[in-house]
């Protein structure tokens, strides 16, 4: 087997469809295996995949497991060559599967290999970025990153100037669309589980690089990323899910120190868009400023009353916040 294409299900129905299309179009370029690894969806998707897509291996998982652990269980089903993570709200385009194996066989040095990543719109989508550090994560929260374009030294959470139409080695690739080696994945372990939402592609790239392996991009394989379909829902929610993951990630890779310094950085990150879109709102208001705007209040709150080394060592969270977190918007 070539290829395995594992994608993460959670009540996409409505655009799983798509997705399974564009994978079966291109079916016949070489041998793969398409696994859906559901968590615990209740809208009717495994009914509807089993009758559209019955050649798709469904795994019930009976509740949401996370993106982590989700993603673990189809990739332990899986048997090709390359493992190609994809989320259910993305569209291939010709010949994506195809080109993208291509430069995996041109690259036996590289262990995971990203592609270009478009909005519905056409416009590029940065789904390669560099690896998190505090003082990038300082450049991005105070909207430094134009000073990229005079030095390295500014480059922060996205390689500044860069288009995606050409080949690179890169840190990382955004979980939408990853493909790795299995024998790379088995050797890592896949997915670290402690991460729910967020990171944990990042934390998994880091440790392909640490085993000894590169990342290789190419533009050849494109694909659209409709984007958001589940995080939307419920945007408090999902935003405090990446605090927690952002700061397990640091945790992990810089100790106590790094992630109560991230802490300063996520306080930086929202306040500032916080002030900024308050300016926006003295010339205009909506239902939608004023959603993004509580939401920017609640997670400032958040983590500032939050021990970030605490948390991860210990899952503590602040209780007087606990009201505060569990609104929806």
């Amino acid at each position: 087997m070539k290829l395995s294409i594992v994608i993460l299900c959670w009540n996409d129905k409505k655009v799983i469809g798509d997705c399974l299309g564009s994978i079966y179009a291109q079916a016949q370029e070489f041998d793969i295996e398409v696994i859906v690894s559901d968590n615990g969806s209740t809208d009717g998707s495994i009914e509807f995949i089993h009758q559209a897509y019955p050649n798709a291996q469904v795994l019930q998982n009976g509740k949401n497991l996370g993106f982590a652990q989700g993603n673990n269980v189809g990739i332990n089903r899986s048997t090709g060559e390359y493992v190609l993570i994809l989320n259910p709200d993305t569209i291939l385009h010709s010949h994506a599967l195809e080109n993208l194996a291509a430069c995996a066989d041109r690259h036996p040095e590289a262990g995971a290999f990203g592609c270009r990543v478009l909005n519905p719109d056409g416009s590029f989508q940065n789904p390669a970025r560099p690896f998190p550090t505090i003082w990038r994560s300082w450049i991005a929260a105070l909207y430094l990153r134009p000073l990229a374009y005079f030095s390295d030294v500014f480059i922060s959470d996205i390689y500044t100037g860069w288009d995606g139409l050409t080949e690179r080695v890169i840190d990382w690739q955004s979980g939408c669309c990853v493909m790795f080696r299995r024998d790379v994945l088995r050797a890592l372990g896949g997915f670290d589980n402690q991460f729910f939402y967020h990171y944990e592609e990042v934390d998994l790239c880091l440790r392909t690089w640490k085993a000894g392996h590169s990342i290789v991009y190419t533009p050849d394989a494109v694909i659209t990323h409709l984007g958001g379909q589940s995080v939307n829902r419920f945007p408090v929610r999902f935003e405090l899910e990446k605090c927690r993951s952002r700061y397990r990630y640091f945790y992990k890779h810089f100790g106590s120190e790094g992630a109560r310094k991230s802490r300063l950085t996520n306080l930086a990150w929202f306040r500032v868009r916080q002030l900024g879109w308050r300016l926006k709102g003295l010339c205009s208001r909506s239902e939608g400023l004023e959603s993004r705007l509580e939401m920017y209040r609640r997670m400032a709150q958040w983590n500032k009353h939050i021990d970030p080394a605490r948390f991860v060592q210990q899952g503590e969270e602040p209780k007087a916040m606990e009201e505060l977190v569990s609104q929806q918007s």
